[in-house]
């Protein structure tokens, strides 16, 4: 068992639907990320580092009303990010923490959480690292919809929903598609 099962575990049991989602969806997420770094290794992003990331990055969404997903919290679904971070920091991972804060949408900016009143703590949070940004881009394509874990989302879906938070997101997921690549995505 890896550090990360001890974790995933504590907070989604096996036996749960939100174990069922979350398992599948942060494999997916973190298989692509490792395939596009090995793909591209003078990104020199940490493997090891990317691994953890990738499979605790939506930790917090059990904390959520998510029902969807199996998770029956009260916090709204945009929380899950920050809230993770401070679960695993609570866990003694500081450096993957930033990964769970920073990957929600194509990162949070202060102006963004100011402007849109967002239930977040006043501070940037948009990928810093490779490593971070590598996840960030990656869980852009795989849902948690229970029928559609393992299928890449089409760009154009992925375009509808990002756009949807001002063209200037989308332009930035258009950098991480120049800096990423699709060709592994849809393989």
């Amino acid at each position: 068992m890896t550090s990360y099962d001890k974790i995933i575990l504590k907070y989604y049991p096996r036996e749960t639907l939100r174990y069922r989602i979350y398992m599948p969806h942060c494999r997916a997420v973190t298989e692509l990320a490792l395939k596009i770094a090995r793909l591209h290794p003078e990104l020199g992003a940490d493997l090891e580092k990317l691994e953890l990331g990738g499979m605790l990055h939506d930790i917090g969404i059990y904390l959520t009303d998510s029902p969807d997903f199996g998770c029956f919290g009260e916090l709204p679904y945009i929380m899950h990010g920050f809230k993770g971070r401070q679960l695993l920091e609570k866990e003694g991972l500081k450096e993957t923490a930033l990964v769970c804060e920073r990957h929600i949408g194509v990162g949070i900016t202060l102006k963004d959480i100011e402007e849109r009143n967002l239930p977040l703590p006043k501070r940037d949070m948009t990928p810093q690292t490779i490593e971070e940004k590598l996840i960030c881009y990656t869980d852009k394509f795989y849902s948690k919809s229970a029928t559609n874990l393992m299928l890449p989302k089409p760009l154009d879906k992925i375009k509808r929903s990002i756009s949807k938070h001002g063209q200037d997101k989308w332009k930035i997921f258009e950098g991480m598609i120049e800096m990423f690549g699709t060709d592994l995505v849809y393989d």
